[in-house]
């Protein structure tokens, strides 16, 4: 399968098997965050594997987007390994922390997707609470949830999936 045709397959999965995934895919899945590019190399995220029955539960209390999957990725950066811009004057307190991480989720979501592992992006939390809920240091901001798993007999695509702008609509060459 091309990336192309990776790309336009994955969808969000709501309906999860409770089948685990297995420790090797894992393992994978979060390499591939790993080895992703950062800005100025500082590789500022974090992970936070969630898959103990007590870690879902917790989970469950932090955001109703759980869709009962048996293994959860906590995506979040570390804000004194960031790298900063001192010179940005439109944004003055810009940092590269959730720009990392979303680009090392990002790339998990689809070597998940590629191994048969399916994910849903969750950011309906918040962060404060999750800091708190997960006893994160003051340092480690979180940025999403991946709700990952097995699909289920009943999974499918929801139909927004499927409805894309055209081209033109993100384009503008200046």
């Amino acid at each position: 399968m091309t990336f192309m045709e990776l790309a336009k397959n994955r969808y969000s999965e709501r309906f999860f098997d409770p089948r685990p995934v297995e420790q090797e895919k894992l393992d994978q899945i979060l390499e591939a965050g790993r080895i992703v590019p950062t800005a100025c190399n500082y590789q500022p995220q974090r992970f936070y594997v969630l898959r103990s029955p007590e870690a879902l539960a917790k989970a469950k209390t932090v955001t109703p987007f759980h869709y009962n999957a048996p293994l959860m990725l906590l995506v979040c950066y570390d804000a004194e390994t960031v790298w900063r811009n001192p010179q940005d004057r439109y944004y003055r307190n810009y940092n590269s922390g959730e720009q990392d991480a979303s680009i090392a989720a990002t790339t998990m979501m689809y070597e998940a997707e590629e191994l048969g592992v399916h994910s849903v992006w969750l950011r309906g939390f918040d962060s404060k609470t999750v800091a708190d809920t997960f006893d994160l240091p003051e340092n480690i901001i979180p940025v999403m949830i991946f709700a990952m798993g097995y699909p289920s007999d009943s999974a499918k695509p929801n139909a927004w999936h499927f409805k894309r702008m055209p081209l033109e609509n993100f384009v503008t060459e200046l």
